[in-house]
Formats: structure tokens, sequence, C-alpha cells
């Protein structure tokens, strides 16, 4: 039904509620129709007008009834009850008479009609919606607070889902044995098994938005030894935000599991680095670049430039950004590769941003160890590009993506990042620009890592391969990193190396075993293969060198270590031999320039 005629038929339907009350009134107090009384009659035409003007004030004809609760009754109140009080007044001065009675007995059939008129229909469309979830999945919901309430009433009442409540559980056992829309809490968390099993329960539904993740790791280890399918609610900060609501289930996701509490971020202190300036981003169309584009965006830039070598993935993000903040600020696209000298300094000249993001960059490890040139030239003379770039058109802040493997680097990609971090360092010591490197380990779900890999994997079968068992890696979220990135940029007085918290180290067996019981799968049925060690690759990854380890943190999650070189001439000129180089002789020249450079390398607490 559209919108016009819905209100239409509202308005009907309480223009005859409305004369309908006041006439059994009538003929119950007085044995005679409203009709016959002028008072009484002109009460009821005016009481029918008030009524639909106090409706429409309170918005009763929007509401959507199948969800009606407190609130709407609450309204109704209201509506009824300011009607008959402003008739109630008209009365007394326009005919200096009150018919107390009379108003008081509309008063009560008016919101008795009213109100059931809009609850008939809730029940009704309830009972309706039952019937077709007779034969949907049996779904057990964990978690019997508002979140759960608000999941078993969407799972109820929707159209589309196939999911069909039949119990709740809870960690508070004072809800046990107590109902919720009809159902029943039959036990908490730790007899989820049991109530599976007992109740045939063939989906389960995390319905707890705020959960920490001890406790969800908790959780899902107990679901994992049932055979329902196993779903989760939206987390708590993107419900908070709007991005979506709480009946939007998905999947449990690796990230879920090794991800840790939400970012608190400086929002103040980042706005004044970014609002209202130009803002460029390197790798813009990357996993890293992109999430970038996607947190500054809140803060409202004056320009956002958009650089990427991929006209695909530019693309994809300026119509992301374009969606969002078309209209808000100016946005970008541009196409450019970084080891283009010339066309970033016209970027750079054309757009003259204020703060620069680069996460431009070759990262994949054993890729790189056969292309080591191309490791060079993007990492190398690409940051060495874009940084000189910054410095000549007078950037204030610098901030380049680096990574936990240019920390005694032992492959190219590791040893190609560290010294782009040397590069900045050593500029900052000349420039009124502000440089800085922001290291941190492998990103959750980015382009080449290892997740999407062992997702194929499974999804093809199995068997999922993972070069060592005692393997090691720090891992961390899409947006937390972007997010401490960006932190990272407003705290910067020009030098550092910001090193961020990554937690504990994960091993990498134990990330393909928790995909695989996510997939719904055990490991007798997939399997895990060990295939050795990959060109390049470190068993463990550090964060911080020996001389860089600090207990101290500027911010909460963000560690900082301030380098000094008194060689930059020589670096400049290691950087011009590695043109000539061939390209066996790359690695060993790169890791004989850091060695060379980091005798020198001391750490300073930035408190």
């Amino acid at each position: 039904m559209t919108y016009k005629k819905r209100l239409s038929s509202l308005i009907a339907l309480d223009t005859l509620i409305v004369l309908g009350a006041i006439f059994i009134s009538t003929i119950i107090l007085y044995n005679q129709s409203f009709i016959d009384n002028p008072v009484i009659l002109f009460s009821s035409i005016t009481l029918v007008a008030l009524h639909h003007l106090f409706a429409m004030f309170k918005g009763l004809y929007n509401k959507v009834w199948e969800y009606a609760s407190i609130g709407e009754l609450v309204a109704i109140f209201q509506v009824v009850t300011y009607s008959i009080a402003t008739t109630f007044i008209m009365q007394w001065l326009l005919f200096d008479v009150i018919y107390i009675r009379t108003l008081a007995v509309t008063w009560m059939l008016h919101i008795l009609l009213i109100g059931g008129s809009r609850f008939v229909w809730r029940i009704l469309r309830d009972e309706i919606m039952k019937g077709r979830l007779k034969q949907g999945k049996r779904t057990l919901i964990i978690g019997a607070g508002a979140g759960g309430a608000m999941v078993s009433r969407q799972l109820q009442t929707s159209d589309e889902s196939e999911l069909k409540p039949i119990a709740f559980v809870d960690d508070n056992s004072t809800k046990v044995k107590m109902q919720i829309h009809g159902i029943p809490v039959e036990g908490t968390i730790d007899e989820i098994y049991s109530i599976v099993e007992k109740k045939r329960i063939e989906h389960i539904v995390i319905a707890i938005p705020s959960l920490n993740k001890n406790r969800l790791n908790e959780i899902i280890d107990e679901c994992s030894n049932t055979n329902a399918k196993t779903q989760i609610v939206p987390k708590f900060e993107d419900l908070v935000t709007g991005k979506v609501s709480v009946n939007q289930l998905r999947d449990v996701e690796v990230e879920d599991l090794l991800g840790r509490d939400p970012v608190e971020l400086d929002l103040d202190l980042i706005a004044d680095n970014i609002t209202g300036r130009t803002v460029l981003i390197t790798g813009a169309g990357g996993s890293i670049g992109s999430e970038i584009c996607r947190q500054i965006g809140p803060f409202e830039p004056d320009h956002m430039v958009l650089l990427g070598q991929g006209e695909n993935s530019i693309y994809q993000i300026e119509r992301q950004m374009r969606e969002r903040y078309d209209g808000r600020f100016s946005i970008t696209p541009v196409i450019a590769d970084v080891k283009d000298q010339e066309r970033i300094f016209e970027v750079f000249n054309q757009y003259r941003p204020d703060v620069v993001y680069h996460a431009a960059a070759h990262k994949h490890v054993p890729l790189m160890e056969f292309n080591p040139r191309e490791a060079v030239k993007n990492n190398v003379y690409g940051t060495k590009n874009v940084a000189e770039a910054a410095d000549q058109y007078h950037v204030d802040t610098f901030v380049l993506v680096s990574t936990d493997k240019a920390v005694n680097p032992t492959n190219v990609m590791g040893a190609t990042k560290r010294v782009a971090e040397m590069v900045i360092q050593n500029l900052s010591q000349q420039s009124e620009t502000k440089y800085l490197a922001v290291r941190f380990g492998n990103v959750l779900g980015s382009r080449g890592s290892v997740i999407p890999l062992f997702k194929d994997q499974i999804q093809n079968g199995g068997p999922v391969t993972v070069t060592n068992p005692e393997m090691t890696r720090y891992f961390m979220t899409i947006p937390e990193a972007s997010q401490l990135v960006i932190q990272s940029g407003s705290l910067a007085s020009g030098g550092e190396i910001f090193v961020l918290d990554m937690g504990e180290p994960v091993k990498i067996v134990d990330l393909a075993k928790n995909l695989i019981r996510l997939s719904g799968y055990q490991e007798d049925d997939i399997g895990i293969e060990y295939t050795g060690i990959r060109p390049g690759e470190k068993m463990y990854e550090e964060l911080l060198g020996e001389d860089e380890i600090s207990e101290e943190q500027i911010f909460p999650k963000i560690h900082v270590g301030k380098c000094t070189f008194d060689s930059t001439a020589y670096i400049h000129q290691d950087i011009q031999k590695l043109t000539y180089a061939e390209e066996h002789e790359l690695k060993t020249m790169l890791l004989t320039m850091i060695k060379s450079d980091e005798e020198q390398y001391t750490l300073e607490n930035m408190i």
C-alpha cells in the first residue's frame, strides 16, 4: 500500500472510531444519539479534527504497527488525552457547560479502540508470520538482552527470514525459564550443546553486540561442538554509527576471534590535522589505502586526492567516497605511478596537498624475492619520489605506511621498506615537512594475505597449506590499522617510526584451524598440509629491533622510536647505485645499506 493510501485509510478508520466512541458514550449515559445534542455534536466534530491534528503532530500515522511497542502506546495515550482535554476547554469556553462523564467515557473508548485497532493488526500479522515460520530452521539465540529480543522479533515478523526462533540462552541465570516474545530462555551459555541436542537446533545466532573478544572465543568454541551453523549480529560500533541494523546477521569471521577491543581515537587531534585541508593518499585503491580514505571521510577534508596506478581500484574507491560524501568535500581520482617522478611532481604542483598518506607499495614477500628490481622501483624510488615532492611543495605531514618486515629484514620486500623509512627520516632532517613511518604487521583480509588463500582452499575441499606449524605472525584488522595510521599522523613531530601495538603473535596453523572450524568443517574434513618456509620468510616477525624496544607509549596502542642518521649523502649515493646493479645483487646491496646505517640507529621515547 502506498503512503497516501495508507494515510487515507488510517484517517478514515480513526474518524469512525472517534465518532463511534462518542456515539456509544451518549447511548450509554443518556440513551440518545449525540446528533440530538448540539453541544455534543459540535464536540464530536471538534474531537475528530483535534484527533487528526495531534496524530499528525505526534507521528501516529507514520508508525510501523507490526513493530508496535510501549512507545506507540504512549503516543496513542498522548494524542487521545490532548484531544479530549482541548475539547473539554472548548465546551467550557463556548457553551459554559462541560459534559464530563461523556468525555471521560469517550476518552476510555477512544484509547481502547484506537490502540486495539493497531495492536490487533500486529497480533494478526505475528500469527500469520508464525504460521509461515513453522517450516523454518530451528534457531537458538545466544543473549536474552536487548539485542536478542530485537533479533527474535525480527525473525518472527520478517517475510524473508528462514529462521525460526526456538530458544534463548544467556549468561544471566536469573533469566532462565523466563520468556521473551513467547520464546523461552532454556539455560545458560555453558549449556549450548545440550540445548542444541534437546531442541534439535539447526542454526545459532549470537546476539550480544558488545561481547568482548575472549568471551566470544569461548562461545564460538561451544558452538563449534554442535552441527548448527553459527551467525552473529553486527559489531557494536557498527550499530552505534548506523552502518547496519541489529537484524543484519553475518557469518562469524576469523577477524572476530583475532581482533581486539575497538581503537579509542583522539578525534579532535585528528580533525585538527585533516578537517578543511587537502589530503592525498597514494595506493588509494589498495586494502590499506582505500580504508584510509574511508576513515578520513568523516573528518571532512576540503579536498581528497585518490592516487593509484590501477584504474579499476581507483574507480571503486572514488565511487564509494562519492556515494557517502559527494557535496561535502571535493574528491579527485588521479591515475599515476609513484615510480614516475615527473608525473608525481606534476600532481603535487596541481593539488598542493597538506597531508600525504603514502600507502602505495609492493608487499608480497615471495613475489618480491623473484622480482627484486620491481620492489626497489616501487618501494624505494616510488617512496623517494613522493617524499621529495612533499618537501618541494611544502606538505605539512607525510605518513609512510611501513611493515614489521622492515625490522632486521631477511627478504627483499622488508629491506626495501626499511630503506624507504631511511629515506624519509633523512629528509625529515632538512625539510619543514613532518615525515613519519607507521610500522605494523599482517592485516587481516588484505589483498595477498593468507586468509583469502585459506578460504579458497577450504572452499575447494582442502588441504589448507601452512608453511610451518611453529610460524607466527602479528595480525590487525584493516580498519584498526588504518585508524592508527591516521592517529599517528596527528601525533608526529618529524622523523619518528610509529609502531602499532599488534597484541600477541598468532600461530598461522591456529589461524587455519579457526577458519576451518568457522567454515563448518572439522580438520578431518579438510586437513592441513605443511609445505616449508618460502623464500624470504621468517619464522617469527618483529615489530622493533633490539635497540628500539620500549615499554612506553605515546598514545594507546602506539609506540614511537626516533631514528637519526649522519649519513644522508651516503644513503642517496647507495640508492643511486641500486639503479645500475644486477638484479641478483640487489638483495645483498639493500641489506648492506641497512646494516651500515643501523649502526647509528638510536631510539628515543616520545612521552
